[in-house]
């Protein structure tokens, strides 16, 4: 079975390309644009292709699609301060890379969507992952998707994992108003066990919604990360709108902050998502919050490589 993931390099690809190989995958094929962590990606698995391109333009990378069995059309635009790097990456590259597969007959893909679908916060990450679900859905190949809550686990450069290595370095790591919003966090390893369920047993024209198992407060959620990780700065609560000015500041020195003002909103948004037997009907463990971070944060191997961001 000849598989091929978009997004390779970023937090769901690494992990998942590790647990495709684990349960005895080789035919891989992994694509992404991002030079450090593509680079990254092929050191890790010297026995896969490893292609590096942009998915919104024409290139080399099509030939990838010949005589792939499973499409997993995991790229994503998570964050940015303008609406032009998600249209690119959620939707013109989705276009390309789906055009490409139909014009090389593959049968099956499987999409990484997001539970922000089904969110009430309006910004740029959720419309544009939302078109994103649908032209997957409009496309003419038969998909099984899979909308995930907010991830944490090895490779993690943006949510959690930058949040630890925060916590490491600073003194203070400041909570937005009371902290006390819902957070359902996936462990990226049982997402991606998820995934590989639904590569060998295919499950087309299916939707899923895969939510983390736990609600958690966010400052909780940052409490236990600070404890697992060994981080020692002070949880301190500031206003919202402080919150808010601080980032605003932040992202004229930062062309690419690790967070933004729209994610905050976001954030605080008060989204609870549906939370079904997806152990169950794809026969995977889900690990426990305390274990997940536990093997996030303290593994000896892989909780020590840092993507860029």
């Amino acid at each position: 079975m000849k598989i091929v993931v978009t997004g390779a390099a970023g937090l769901v690809g690494q992990n998942l390309i590790l647990r495709l190989k684990q349960h005895g995958h080789s035919a891989i094929v992994g694509i992404d644009k991002h030079k450090a962590n593509t680079a990254r990606l092929r050191e890790l698995h010297p026995d896969i292709e490893v292609v590096e391109a942009d998915l919104a333009e024409t290139g080399g990378w099509e030939d990838a699609l010949k005589g792939c069995d499973v499409l997993v059309h995991n790229h994503a635009q998570i964050g940015a301060l303008t609406y032009e790097p998600f249209h690119r990456n959620n939707i013109v590259a989705s276009q390309k890379v789906l055009a490409v597969a139909r014009s090389y007959g593959v049968p099956y893909t499987v999409h990484m969507s997001s539970s922000v679908v089904y969110s009430r916060a309006h910004d740029f990450y959720t419309e544009s992952k939302k078109a994103q679900e649908k032209i997957v859905l409009d496309c003419g190949i038969p998909a099984c998707v899979l909308r995930p809550t907010l991830m944490f686990g090895w490779f993690d450069r943006k949510h959690l994992g930058w949040l630890a290595r925060f916590m490491q370095r600073s003194p203070v790591f400041p909570i937005p108003g009371n902290g006390r919003y819902v957070r359902q966090p996936l462990f990226v390893g049982d997402f991606c066990e998820v995934i590989v369920s639904a590569i060998e047993r295919p499950r087309p024209h299916e939707c899923y919604n895969i939510s983390g198992q736990s609600k958690i407060d966010y400052i909780d959620l940052i409490r236990e990360v600070r404890s697992t990780s060994g981080g020692q700065a002070a949880i301190v609560k500031i206003p919202y709108s402080l919150f808010r000015v601080l980032l605003e500041t932040y992202a004229k020195l930062d062309a690419n902050p690790p967070f933004t003002s729209k994610q905050l909103k976001a954030l605080i948004t008060p989204d609870v998502f549906e939370v079904i037997d997806w152990p169950g009907i794809f026969g995977v463990r889900a690990t426990p919050l305390p274990d997940a971070l536990r093997q996030t944060f303290q593994d000896t191997v892989y909780s020590k490589i840092v993507l860029e961001f």
